[in-house]
């Protein structure tokens, strides 16, 4: 059975304009062709008509280059909603908390779900936790997800790529499946 026959939601989480600006989160920036294979992946979930939605950051903090009041607010050009598409406005890490999200996929009797977006450690990861104790089917695009560097309590520096798969492994296996772009164009 392909993926499309189960309905899978693609969910992009974060690609705002606001990570663009790589130094304030630390630098370094792995996958820096992630937006690209998110687009690929966004292409196919148009043609086939599945439900898309949009997660977008909105940094309570005035400073924050995903404050709404920033032009970094903004969801980049490779993944722009289109007409019909929701997009969901969220204050904290999760996707599903103070957002209508649950509802709407529960609504849309949606047990699957295909995750991409920024970043790995933060955003991706708790959504993909929460998605994964409320009991949908993941499945985690390792190559349409990105981080950046980070710099550890005693401040040892610790490489994106580094903290880009140590948050993957955290999540194979326990509240997703990992995979790369081409293998899920061949399952959906």
């Amino acid at each position: 059975m392909k993926l499309r026959e189960k309905n899978p939601a693609l969910i992009i989480i974060d690609v705002q304009k606001g990570f663009n600006e790589e130094a304030f989160w630390g630098g370094n920036r792995n996958n820096k062709d992630a937006e690209t294979k998110m687009a690929q992946i966004l292409e196919k979930w148009r043609a086939l008509q599945l439900p898309v939605f949009h997660i977008v950051h909105s940094s309570i903090h005035p400073n924050s280059k995903l404050n709404a009041s920033n032009p970094g607010f903004e969801i980049k050009e490779e993944v722009k909603p289109i007409d019909g598409e929701p997009v969901i406005v969220k204050n904290v890490n999760s996707a599903f908390i103070g957002t209508d999200l649950k509802e709407r996929l529960d609504t849309q009797g949606i047990t699957h779900l295909v995750i991409v977006g920024l970043t790995t450690n933060h955003c991706v990861s708790t959504t993909t936790r929460m998605a994964g104790n409320y009991g949908y089917e993941n499945l985690l695009i390792a190559d349409a997800t990105a981080t950046f560097d980070r710099i550890g309590i005693n401040g040892e520096k610790f490489d994106s790529k580094l903290m880009h798969q140590t948050s993957l492994a955290s999540l194979h296996n326990e509240f997703t499946e990992v995979i790369t772009t081409e293998k899920l164009l061949e399952l959906v």
